[in-house]
């Protein structure tokens, strides 16, 4: 009983050990999710109004561009991935993963070869992992996402994008990243970066509404050459903010989870240290009067 006894109360200090680090790293997630948060806030305005520039080059304007322009037969993909740098976060990479394998396997359907951009240390061990090939990856800033990593992404993206076939270029650019919905839900999302699919933040006018006009100086391919760079800038941006925002989230979800577990051990262990000692307890109380009752007989 005594050797019972001593495992459980070794395993409510570790259980209570364990709470104390996962209730630390629940409160460094809180903290970080709402500098994430007004990050993310702060770049909504700078990126949706790039975005709606580039949409309106694109619609009133009658160039054929490659930012727009659809190739007439798509031979390689370039897919980036976002993930962490750092685990604990529940299924934040293995969801980001999952969905890239999903794009992947219906990329190559399509007849595309696919080329990988790796954002954060958790993909790239991913891939080394498995042995599998990728052009680029970036580490180390997947927490706190700076200007000057999005614009070297960036600047690769583009530099592949409007390359030859025969010199490594790409037809297409995908990313695969979790959107922040809220602190419970981390949603991964694919989006086709180049070429543009669907136009965005231009509305149908109303009846009896006209169209603005539109007038490009010096000329409308020279505005589209001048926007694809800050566009694919600020989209890769956007989205290393995104998932900063949703991998704090996810860490402060997954911490939060942990430390009830712990919780919940050290009741169950506690419940049965008392157990063991109260039948140790019990144990020595019968053998002191079973031991009792022998000198009784004895003296008779």
């Amino acid at each position: 009983m005594g050797s019972q006894l001593r495992v459980y109360r070794q395993k409510i200090r570790s259980a209570q050990t364990t709470k104390k680090i996962t209730r630390a790293m629940e409160l460094i997630a809180a903290s970080r999710i709402q500098k994430a948060k007004q990050r993310l806030a702060a770049s909504v305005p700078y990126s949706s109004a790039v975005t709606r520039a580039v949409s309106g080059v694109a619609t009133f304007s009658n160039v054929d561009h490659i930012l727009t322009t659809e190739p007439e037969k798509v031979e390689r993909a370039a897919v980036v991935i976002f993930s962490s740098d750092r685990g604990l976060a529940g299924a934040f990479n293995t969801n980001v993963l999952r969905e890239a394998e999903e794009l992947s396997t219906l990329l190559r359907n399509q007849g595309k070869e696919v080329v990988y951009y790796l954002v954060g240390r958790k993909a790239v061990g991913y891939f080394s992992f498995r042995g599998r090939e990728f052009e680029r990856s970036w580490t180390g800033e997947t927490d706190n996402p700076t200007v000057a990593t999005a614009q070297e992404i960036g600047n690769a993206l583009v530099e592949k994008f409007q390359a030859d076939q025969v010199d490594g270029g790409v037809d297409e650019i995908h990313i695969v990243y979790n959107r922040f919905v809220s602190m419970l839900t981390q949603q991964p999302l694919v989006i086709r970066l180049l070429p543009l699919e669907i136009i965005e933040g231009v509305e149908e006018p109303a009846e009896h509404e006209l169209l603005p006009l539109y007038d490009f100086e010096p000329n409308a391919a020279t505005v589209l050459d001048a926007l694809l760079p800050v566009y694919i800038e600020s989209r890769i941006f956007t989205a290393m903010l995104q998932s900063a925002a949703s991998k704090h989230a996810a860490t402060q979800k997954a911490m939060k989870s942990a430390s009830d577990n712990a919780d919940k051990l050290i009741k169950d262990y506690t419940r049965l240290s008392n157990n063991a000692r109260q039948s140790e307890i019990t144990q020595q109380i019968s053998e002191i009067v079973g031991g009792a009752d022998a000198l009784s007989s004895a003296k008779k």
